[in-house]
């Protein structure tokens, strides 16, 4: 059973925010990606009942988690992709020494409505779909339908790894629809029959279908050897290296109660 508890952001820590960083003794902050999220959300829960650390999580986008690191106003900042070069340098510029942390592997999966009779497609068919040179089903052998393109905003992290890991330097065209999230694109697709999107390995399952990409199907012995084209590292950045109740969070990615977390969530333990 999926853990998707929401732990919501207090008022209170923003005070804890004020003197410039988030941590308390007993309180810490997490912002950022919402493919990372539910991990976040499952530790943070476990972390709790076991410490008695109050976490906090928001899923404000990969950007975001990282604009919010910079700024001093979480202290783990939740990433779908590395940070880019810009934000580095921002960091620095803020005194802030980012140290990125994989929690997580996962699978980029690219799914269709289930009544979709694709099966699988290239990297290439996708590509074209996406930059449009495709724009009905039947000329990847699917239904005469015209094929919806579902992409996610440019804040987010699961976008630039959909743009690195497929696209390449082709730009995904102006009439593909832009959802907010890894949910809003799994409920966009599962009530689309003609919708294509992009979403990560712990958001799928029967309301929509994970198709194979250049024959190999997304799943955690694809994703854990690298034969699905599509897989990525998940990521948890701090300021300088974790200590503390900080590193004890992020740690639980190596315990036995963090595994089964990450497995039970439909991720992939990297340990």
């Amino acid at each position: 059973m999926k853990i998707l508890k929401k732990i919501f952001l207090s008022a209170a820590v923003i005070g804890a925010m004020a003197s410039g960083t988030a941590q308390a003794a007993d309180k810490i902050v997490l912002d950022g990606s919402t493919t990372v999220g539910p991990i976040a959300k499952a530790f943070a829960e476990h972390f709790t009942k076991a410490t008695g650390v109050e976490v906090t999580v928001s899923e404000s986008g990969s950007g975001n988690g990282a604009k919010s690191l910079i700024n001093k106003t979480c202290d783990i900042a939740d990433m779908s992709r590395p940070m880019k070069e810009s934000e580095i340098a921002a960091a620095k510029t803020n005194g802030i020494n980012p140290v990125a942390h994989i929690v997580a592997l996962d699978g980029l999966s690219i799914v269709v409505h289930p009544s979709n009779r694709v099966k699988g497609l290239s990297k290439a068919q996708i590509r074209d779909i996406y930059s449009g040179k495709f724009t009905n089903w039947k000329e990847v052998g699917g239904p005469n339908a015209g094929i919806i393109v579902i992409q996610r905003e440019s804040n987010s992290g699961t976008q630039d790894s959909f743009k690195e890991l497929v696209m390449g330097e082709t730009t995904i065209f102006n009439k593909a629809e832009t959802q907010s999230s890894n949910g809003a694109i799994k409920s966009r697709v599962a009530t689309t029959p003609g919708a294509i999107g992009f979403v990560g390995l712990g958001f799928v399952d029967h309301s929509i279908k994970a198709i194979l990409v250049d024959g190999i199907k997304s799943e955690v012995k694809t994703v854990k050897n690298g034969t699905y084209p599509v897989h990525r590292p998940l990521f948890m950045y701090t300021n300088g290296e974790a200590t503390g109740n900080v590193k004890k969070f992020i740690d639980l990615a190596k315990t036995p109660a963090g595994k089964r977390i990450i497995t039970e969530i439909g991720f992939v333990n990297k340990y």
